[in-house]
């Protein structure tokens, strides 16, 4: 479904302020896999969703969505096989629209541009069904504009926005990281069912540990730029904060190790 190859790319080349955000990334997801993944900031996280989402190029390497080659598909483009929710919970709606005007604008994401009315009955009936799946009311409050929202129930819309299409491929960008505890467990709650009943994709950061063992069948880990630790099934359902912690230290050991040798 989401095939990386030898991806690397680095920011400021040549100047003093130089930075390798990815380094040789090879990665393979398969439909319906769940990944979580962690690391420092820096790591490359977000780098690497946006390499995967087209808001950026690599310098060298190649993404594939469902066998297809698309490294140089513009972003609008790659839209209709990706679906994105970020951190701020003010991005990827329009808060001077109602919910229903939103929906509609994502609804029509991955279909051909007709002059006909954005909502009709059928479809506002199709909007309540799926905000009904939310239980947070907001299929009652289909005319109330986004920017009135609470920042959970934006997060919740935003969420729903972006899976409303089946997209390929779901980027979770650290989307709970700005909510308070109950309304980020919410969104969780939220995340784990949209996931399950869609069978989708998944890619999701999250700074928050126990979250990444928690949702998902696989997590990886990465620092500086690669993927430095890569565990699935029951081995990830058998880890432990600490576990993962004792890994991070160990591998780094190995690299300061690794690059001593180097330097002789």
């Amino acid at each position: 479904m989401l095939k990386i190859e030898d991806v690397s790319m680095t920011f400021n080349e040549n100047t003093p302020d130089e930075k390798k955000a990815l380094q040789r990334i090879n990665l393979e997801l398969e439909k319906g896999e769940f990944v979580t993944v962690i690391g420092s900031n820096g790591a490359g996280k977000s780098t690497l969703m946006n390499v995967i989402s087209g808001s950026l190029i690599p310098d060298v390497g190649d993404v594939y969505i469902n066998d297809q080659n698309v490294v140089h598909l513009p972003e609008y483009k790659r839209s209709k096989m990706i679906g994105r929710v970020f951190q701020d919970p003010m991005a990827g709606t329009a808060p001077s629209m109602t919910i229903e005007e939103n929906l509609a604008m994502a609804y029509a994401r991955d279909k051909k541009r007709k002059l006909v009315p954005g909502v009709n009955k059928k479809r506002k009936d199709h909007f309540r069904e799926y905000l009904e799946t939310l239980n947070l009311g907001l299929e009652d409050r289909l005319n109330a504009k986004v920017g009135f929202l609470s920042g959970g129930e934006r997060q919740a819309l935003s969420l729903l926005m972006a899976t409303f299409t089946e997209p390929y491929i779901l980027l979770l960008d650290e989307h709970t990281a700005a909510l308070d505890p109950s309304r980020a467990e919410l969104i969780t709650k939220i995340t784990k069912d949209v996931v399950a009943k869609f069978g989708l994709t998944t890619m999701m950061v999250t700074h928050n540990m126990q979250q990444a063992l928690d949702l998902g069948d696989r997590l990886f880990m990465m620092d500086k730029g690669q993927i430095i630790f890569d565990i699935k099934g029951e081995e990830k359902q058998n880890l432990t904060i600490k576990n993962l912690l004792d890994e991070f230290q160990r591998i780094r050991g190995k690299q300061i190790e690794s690059d001593r040798a180097v330097l002789g």
